[in-house]
């Protein structure tokens, strides 16, 4: 059957998803999940590896919104191309290759584990999950265990898709038992505990470490919706099953780093709803209430970390970390290097790029765009940014000349923001006249963008150091 990628029926709140993702900035249920998720309880998993010696740093990466697309869905017709330049920013065509170069990555680096935060897939298709479990087995065989979680691409989705010349085909999709069955080896199986109602499982990730991976996606409705819903949560049991898991991690002593795909903190000051979880305030009273002051998310695709209270506040309360790192299907197309010291519970983050030019010398490759990836991916997004620019700025009053000084704004600042860099050139981008004028526009959604990437960082958006707590 073929059909068109979109349904006919849209809420608001994927009105402005699909709004903000045309503009390169996003990617883009409440519903109880199936009570057989957890029918058979899974068996304890070993603490970790031999090399996860007690007493010793352990090295791990986080990785989200890997986006994976099959490459034996798309032909690279018209039809793939059209979605492609009209997506939010995906490098889907070199889907393979950058999943590939990762591959290369954990095989020469032989990080402890590699956690995968969600989006796994382009839109859930079943033969993106098979073909990227494929890779992950092969990330195991080197050494690296690897955890995962669904975000809200992965799971029912009626968006999949494979493209054959100027067409869209419908593409088969999987559902929470297809999730558990491809993805059972990649945490499932290790899992110390298995939340009930959602896919959600804790794992004892290295001495004196544990994992929750949290289901913060919402995906029963979907296919009645007729589209994959972006908004996510927390159920209130997934809360108390969270709460009974700190107390076994006390009698251990243990410490926790929380994963799930949506944020916990808003990571732009603009007023979007879908990507922090609907529950967040909820949410963080129960973390706090427990001790949980790490949280590793994704869903946003940008790079940004951010701290509850804030820095300079004077707010008694815990500290609480939202490390939302940018999408690896978007440009720079990186993720974050990790360390946890069981000594004395520091965690550090550092972002890095996934080396697809290396991948491609090592392997022989001839396109000159994979052997010069990193310089060729950095310029399509910047020309993708200018082009979104100049057709917002296309019905405005201001000369052609203006047009093009507001859109180089744009490229430059959108490549920076993306990385989680955009504070390092902020002196040279407000000097820009470009800049001016965006700031000379009152409302309007792109000067709102332009103004809240402009925005002093209190803290560093690519590294961290910081000391979890000892349940």
């Amino acid at each position: 059957m073929r059909t068109s990628l979109h349904g006919t029926t849209h809420t608001v709140k994927l009105t402005l998803m699909l709004l903000l993702s045309s503009l390169l900035i996003l990617s883009g249920c409440e519903d109880s999940a199936s009570s057989s998720l957890n029918a058979v309880p899974a068996a304890a998993g070993a603490a970790g590896t031999p090399n996860d010696e007690p007493g010793k740093p352990v090295s791990f990466w986080v990785a989200t919104d890997t986006h994976y697309l099959d490459k034996a869905l798309e032909d690279g017709g018209s039809a793939f191309q059209t979605y492609v330049t009209s997506g939010d920013g995906k490098m889907l065509p070199y889907s393979d290759e950058l999943t590939e170069a990762l591959v290369r990555d954990v095989q020469l680096n032989k990080p402890a584990f590699l956690i995968l935060s969600g989006d796994l897939t382009n839109n859930g298709e079943a033969g993106s999950h098979k073909e990227l479990a494929a890779k992950l087995h092969r990330m195991e065989a080197a050494g690296t265990r690897v955890y995962v979680t669904p975000g809200n691409h992965d799971i029912n989705n009626p968006w999949a898709r494979s493209f054959d010349g100027d067409k869209q085909v419908v593409a088969k999709h999987i559902n929470v038992d297809d999730f558990l069955r491809i993805y059972d080896d990649f945490g499932y199986n290790e899992a110390v505990s298995r939340d009930k109602d959602s896919l959600s499982y804790v794992v004892k990730a290295a001495p004196g470490l544990w994992l929750l991976m949290l289901d913060s996606a919402q995906y029963a409705h979907n296919e009645e919706y007729n589209f994959p819903q972006t908004d996510g949560r927390l159920l209130p049991s997934t809360l108390a099953w969270i709460d009974d898991n700190v107390k076994q991690a006390a009698q251990e002593h243990a410490s926790i780093i929380t994963v799930m795909h949506h944020n916990l903190l808003s990571h732009t000051s603009m007023a979007v709803s879908g990507f922090k979880l609907n529950n967040s305030q909820e949410t963080m009273k129960a973390f706090r209430k427990d001790g949980l002051n790490l949280v590793l998310s994704g869903h946003i695709h940008m790079q940004d970390i951010r701290r509850d209270p804030p820095e300079a506040s004077i707010d008694p309360a815990l500290p609480v970390y939202d490390i939302a790192t940018s999408a690896m299907a978007v440009n720079p197309h990186q993720y974050g290097r990790m360390t946890f010291d069981p000594a004395s519970r520091a965690v550090t983050y550092q972002t890095a790029v996934v080396d697809v030019d290396g991948w491609a010398k090592a392997n022989h490759q001839t396109d000159p765009h994979l052997l010069n990836f990193k310089a060729y991916a950095e310029q399509i997004f910047a020309d993708n940014s200018y082009e979104k620019a100049m057709n917002r700025l296309k019905e405005s009053s201001f000369t052609e000349a203006q047009k093009q000084s507001m859109a180089e704004v744009m490229s430059k600042l959108n490549v920076k923001y993306f990385a989680g860099k955009a504070a390092d050139s902020l002196e040279e981008i407000r000097a820009m006249p470009g800049f001016k004028l965006w700031e000379s526009m009152e409302g309007g959604f792109m000067s709102g963008y332009i103004r809240s990437m402009a925005e002093h960082a209190e803290v560093s958006n690519t590294s961290l150091e910081m000391v979890l707590t000892t349940q």
